[in-house]
């Protein structure tokens, strides 16, 4: 157990500098139970699934450290590697309490990688997000009887959402407000005694994410003046914003060209084509959604274009993201924000599986999603080997 979690781990082989990090992640989403097929159907009903493919994630940094360590052992060459066994990306964010403890303080850099639809070393950075629940207490009357008696608590869940909305507009561009009703009431009738909203909000540095949420406090406490109630906020997630390092990536880049595009079979490419028949439009604008999406793709133009009906990409693509901040969120912005932090995606998906899907889950789960995983696995492992061989390339 570390930092007061028992489904998370460390392990270590080695000694001395410099001390280089792969990092696992493994959890999986509510209700995308799915078989390895290309219709829908579950595989366990209500079951969870890999529709962020966190099992491809976690395995690939294990089978990267595995051939680090027996590279190091029958080197002789001197160091340390650490692996680290993250629960709960997807919500709760394990790597925020592994940098509260000062697990990463000691590294000289991690190297992280996380399935997609293509090999790409990433220069993109992500937002820091925080979401909290608001529940207001009030007081409980007859709506038609005595309403002069009651204190609604949703009036002030909706007051404050209004205030919220008035927010937006006097905010930072990239900056999100979102939020859903948790609790409205239990009938028309009664003047709602109890009432609550979660709210997420996103912005793309965390002093600045702290600044808005500290503005949407004061709303809901105006909310809770308006109609004499109380309120609590009960904070859920937080993550930094992803800070990459350019120079792992390019780095990653290398060990990508070294090892050479992923060969996909003719039956995985007819099982990827079903998938994306299954979504359909997705994958026939792929190709000028990566080009507006990339918008330093220059040379890889007429590359996309030119193969924009293809279900799967295998070939490796340097950094097209450097100018682009993701509006996802994910608590490898908490590690990236201690220590650099190279970053790497690899094809485990077909080019028009949507994320988060039982697509994925079914990719994930076959010969496509491993292909992807053990490319990355190579990569990270070659990228290991050139820190521990020259570790002057850390202080470049």
């Amino acid at each position: 157990d570390i930092a007061e979690m028992n489904t998370a781990f460390m392990a270590e082989w080695g000694e001395g500098q410099p001390i280089v990090a792969l990092i696992g992640e493994y959890d999986a989403l509510p209700g995308l139970s799915q078989k390895k097929q290309a219709t829908k159907e579950a595989a366990v009903k209500e079951g969870a699934g890999h529709g962020c493919g966190h099992n491809l994630l976690g395995t690939a940094s294990v089978a990267a450290a595995a051939a680090v360590q027996k590279w190091m052992q029958s080197s002789g060459v001197s160091g340390t590697l650490r692996y680290y066994g993250c629960p709960a990306e997807e919500g709760g964010g394990a790597k925020v309490f592994m940098a509260r403890d000062g697990l990463f303080d000691d590294l000289d850099c991690a190297l992280t990688y996380h399935p997609w639809i293509l090999n790409m070393s990433s220069k993109g950075a992500t937002v820091a997000i925080q979401s909290s629940r608001f529940r207001f207490n009030g007081v409980a009357a007859h709506a038609g009887g005595a309403p002069h008696l009651g204190r609604s608590a949703l009036d002030a869940v909706e007051l404050m959402n209004v205030g919220a909305n008035f927010l937006r507009e006097h905010v930072l561009d990239g900056t999100r407000i979102q939020y859903i009703i948790t609790d409205g009431g239990q009938a028309a009738n009664i003047v709602p005694e109890t009432a609550e909203v979660e709210y997420i909000i996103r912005a793309e540095k965390p002093d600045y994410l702290e600044e808005v949420v500290e503005r949407l406090r004061k709303i809901a406490e105006g909310a809770a003046l308006m109609t004499e109630t109380q309120y609590q906020e009960t904070m859920g997630t937080a993550y930094s914003s992803m800070m990459p390092n350019h120079a792992l990536a390019d780095l990653m880049y290398a060990a990508l060209e070294v090892i050479g595009p992923i060969a996909f079979s003719e039956e995985e490419i007819a099982f990827a084509q079903e998938i994306n028949d299954a979504f359909p439009g997705t994958n026939e604008d792929y190709a000028q959604k990566s080009i507006d999406y990339f918008k330093a793709a220059g040379e890889f133009e007429e590359l996309l274009l030119a193969n924009k009906h293809l279900p799967l990409r295998g070939e490796n693509f340097p950094s097209m993201d450097a100018q682009i901040i993701e509006k996802g969120a994910t608590d490898v912005g908490d590690l990236s924000q201690v220590t650099p932090t190279g970053a790497l995606v690899t094809a485990c998906f077909p080019t028009g599986s949507p994320g988060h899907s039982w697509a994925n889950v079914a990719c994930g789960g076959m010969s496509i999603g491993h292909k992807g995983m053990l490319h990355a696995a190579k990569a990270m492992a070659l990228t290991a080997l050139d820190l521990y061989s020259d570790p002057c390339l850390l202080y470049t």
